[in-house]
């Protein structure tokens, strides 16, 4: 992202310090996460500590210091999912993707992630890609939960 895209974004909050976290959220909103030289820049602006940020962006779990991907998929890992194969599932999403938790695909497409519950353990196993459910997931239903050619995702209806 170039300074003067983080500049517009900062001055549409009027370079408000009390405003950080919403200009965070928005900066990785269109870079997917916080990349250094962004924080340093925003951290001269605002001045404000680049610490201060760091703590800020490592704090909130919606931040990311890392690439993250267009789509965002997320295991459970909860008790009920457990029991139900979700580590089987994970499995089967981490060779499809070829990454592990916590990684993103080299071509950005996809960031894989678990919880440890989203408290819809009727559902379980459950995956959830980009905010949808998918419940009785099973590592045969994966490819169809990622879409075929991977580069979308598709609900399952």
């Amino acid at each position: 992202m170039k300074k003067a895209e983080v500049d517009k974004i900062i001055n549409s909050y009027g370079a408000d310090r009390s405003q950080v976290i919403a200009i965070l959220n928005e900066v990785q909103d269109e870079e997917r996460y916080l990349p250094e030289e962004t924080l340093k820049h925003i951290s001269e602006r605002l001045k404000l500590p680049l610490a201060q940020l760091y703590s800020i962006s490592t704090f909130y779990r919606a931040f990311s210091l890392v690439p993250k991907g267009k789509h965002q998929c997320t295991v459970c890992m909860g008790t009920a999912c457990h029991v139900r194969g979700s580590e089987r599932v994970l499995s089967e999403l981490e060779r499809v993707l070829k990454v592990k938790s916590g990684e993103t695909t080299k071509d950005r497409e996809f960031s894989l992630d678990t919880v440890n519950c989203v408290g819809a353990c009727a559902l379980g196993p459950l995956v959830i890609v980009d905010g949808e459910y998918h419940g009785g997931a099973s590592p045969n239903q994966v490819a169809s939960i990622l879409g075929k050619d991977k580069s979308t995702a598709k609900a399952k209806k």
